[in-house]
Formats: structure tokens, sequence, C-alpha cells
């Protein structure tokens, strides 16, 4: 048996309440002001306070430090070649992501150089930033395909993501955003995408959720409609990226075909964000783009307080978001979103593990899988109030120690 006792934390354990969580929901954290957590080959055994420790467990003295779920990540585009270094001169003299991508750059800079990397490549490419995010808490993370844009590296680079999840000691979800630009090098590119791509991503992964970015210069409304439908009638879970520069409509056909979640949405004006909220579709905000692109920010504060289900996640990527950080993503978004700490520490642990299908993680309760982070801070309002640094002190994966106390 493989046992671990956490003694003496305070335990944010999110264990009140249906998910994913809505409104003022969403700040009722189920603190256990001192409690301990006992693990038992890989789950949560027990809650309590004095627990004690079986015979040749581990036990980690949290001395009131913060024990909470591992973060989720429910948004990354962490598999990719090369990098977009060139690119900072342009910015600094003030070219827009947009005229980037017009001008062959960004989006399909990297394209390039996945299209030359190898499978392996990739894989041990993706491992690096796996690892980087596990020490900065992240215990679950999604990685979008979507830098291959051809049929052969969609599926090299999607293989390469089940390749890289194999030593990862948390856990890897895969997603196909095989509609992330056009391809001005493909004359029929959409066509090719939706009859030609699709199918064999269906074939080699039948139930992963398909992803497109919806923008001018990207794909349209109309092409993302025939490519989502053709996507449902397999069966598929679909996501998308709108209204990051530009709200195109995407919003109202989200609703429409009961989409998994709808990513970005800082141009989103407000009618549509109140459609959204009372929708079962999910809102993803991603501050770091922001910081990084143009300062624009999602309104998580109007979003929660008509009732939707917020999530918050890196976008690690390396043009808009070059960052794994979820600690550095929840004091953007409390900073920049309107959101309070608490309400971007449910979005980025039960809300996201409930957009991603996951109900065994994101929460502290019997039963569940013991993905932990112990904290360096007595407060979890910290992880709003710093930026910058390193709260993490611990972080456990299915009950094993894969961050040790410093």
């Amino acid at each position: 048996m493989n046992s671990l006792l956490i003694r003496n934390a305070r335990l944010v354990t999110l264990n009140d309440g249906d998910l994913p969580r809505r409104g003022a929901a969403m700040r009722e954290l189920g603190i256990v002001p001192k409690g301990d957590v006992l693990i038992e080959n890989g789950s949560i055994a027990e809650i309590g306070a004095g627990l004690s420790a079986p015979n040749g467990a581990t036990v980690i003295e949290a001395e009131g430090r913060v024990c909470m779920p591992g973060f989720v990540d429910a948004h990354t585009h962490a598999i990719w070649a090369g990098d977009r270094l060139d690119e900072v001169d342009l910015k600094q003299r003030g070219a827009s992501y947009l005229d980037i991508l017009k001008a062959g750059g960004g989006i399909m800079s990297t394209v390039r150089a996945v299209r030359a990397a190898s499978q392996g490549e990739l894989a041990a490419g993706l491992r690096k930033r796996l690892g980087w995010a596990l020490q900065e808490g992240t215990t679950t993370i999604e990685v979008k395909s979507g830098y291959g844009l051809t049929t052969a590296d969609e599926l090299k680079s999607l293989r390469a993501i089940v390749d890289a999840s194999g030593s990862f000691p948390g856990t890897v979800i895969p997603t196909a955003l095989i509609a992330h630009a056009i391809d001005p090098e493909q004359p029929n590119f959409i066509e090719t995408t939706i009859n030609e791509t699709l199918p064999a991503v269906h074939e080699a992964f039948p139930e992963i959720a398909i992803d497109a970015y919806c923008e001018q210069g990207a794909w349209s409304l109309d092409d993302c409609r025939r490519l989502f439908e053709a996507a449902t009638a397999l069966g598929h879970p679909l996501r998308v990226h709108a209204d990051q520069f530009n709200a195109l409509g995407m919003i109202e056909l989200a609703i429409e075909m009961g989409f998994v979640s709808v990513d970005h949405l800082e141009a989103t004006g407000a009618e549509s964000l109140a459609r959204l909220a009372s929708s079962s579709t999910f809102g993803v905000m991603l501050p770091c783009s922001g910081f990084q692109v143009d300062d624009r920010y999602a309104d998580g504060r109007a979003f929660i307080d008509a009732g939707g289900a917020l999530v918050i996640a890196s976008n690690c990527n390396p043009g808009s978001s070059p960052t794994s950080s979820i600690p550095l993503t929840i004091a953007l978004a409390t900073r920049k979103s309107g959101v309070t700490t608490a309400e971007a520490i449910c979005a980025c642990t039960a809300n996201a593990a409930a957009l991603l299908g996951l109900v065994d993680r994101g929460t502290i309760a019997k039963g569940q899988r013991a993905d932990l982070l112990l904290l360096r801070h007595e407060d979890e309002r910290m992880l709003g109030y710093e930026f910058g640094g390193d709260p993490v002190d611990c972080v456990i994966c299915e009950g094993r120690v894969v961050r040790s106390l410093p």
C-alpha cells in the first residue's frame, strides 16, 4: 500500500455544490482551516483532523500552508517546434497580431517549423514544456494540435501529444485544432480539412474534441459551421476559439450546437456574453493573451454575474501566450478580468476539470484522484495578490510526490 498523509494544512477543498460552479457558487471554496488528507494508492482516502498515519506512510507537515487541488489547464497549444523570437521586434515597432499573420508570420511560421519536425522531436519539446508546467502546479493539461494544417502533420502532432503524455505523471488531454489558420499554400485547404483531415482524425482519435479558430484572416463563421456540422455527425465534442479580435457571430452558433466551450471572448459584447452565460457552454478566458498581445481582456465579472461557467487557462503557445504559468493566469484574471481570487481558483481547478469531462479531480474529497498542491502560502488569496515568483512548494500527482518541499 502506498500511503501519504498531509498534516495540518489549510484545505481548499472546493467540495461543496454541483459542477460546474456558476455565479456566487464559484466563491465557495469549501475551506477547512486546519485539516489532514490521507492518500492511499493514488486516491484520497480520508479528510479530517488528527488523522493517524498508517505504518510506512510518508508524512508531509503542512504547518498551516494551503493544500489545494492541482491546477487544470484546459486550453494550451503546448506542442510546437521552432520559436517566434523574430517577431518580437515587429511587435515592439507596432505590428499587430493580425498584421503578422497576414504577412505569413505568426501561426504560419510555427506551422512551417512543425512540418519540418519529426514526431519524436515534437514529443521531446512537449515533454520539456509539460515538465515546466508541472513544476508550477499544473497536474492536468489540455494540449491542442493545430500547427500542422495538413492531414499528415495534424496526425503527427496528435500522436506526439500521446507519446509525450506517457512520461507525464499527470494527465494530458489532446484536442484536434485542425482549423487553426488558413494555409495559403493549399489551394483547397478548407475542403481538404473538412473532407480529408477530419475523417482521418476521426479514424485515429474517434472521441477527440474538434476545435477551430474563428476570426478575420482565419476561419469564417460559415466555414466553421460546415466543419462543426461534419464533426458533430461523427460524434465529436466541439470547442472553438472566438471573439479574440472580432465578434463574428460564433457565440450564437456555439450555443445553438451545444459546444463544450467558447474560448477567448475578448471582443464579445455584453448581450452575447450574457447569452453564453445562460447556456450549458463553458466560457474560457485567457488573460495571458491579452497581456502579451494587446492589453484587452474578457469580462469575467460580467460572465460570472450572469451565471456563466467560467474557466481560465494559460493558452500556452509560442506567439500570443509564451507561458505555462497558472499562478500568473490567476494573478492576471483578478486584475484584468474582474474576478476574485476564489473565482479564479475555481475556474482553473473544479470548473476546468468539469470542462474536460474529468469528474475525479479538481476537488479534495474522498475517492478523488490525489492531484494536489501544497503552496508556500497560508492563505489562498495570495495567489491573486502576488504576481511572478513561484507559490508552489509541493506537487502531488495521483498520490505521488513529483515536486518535493524545498
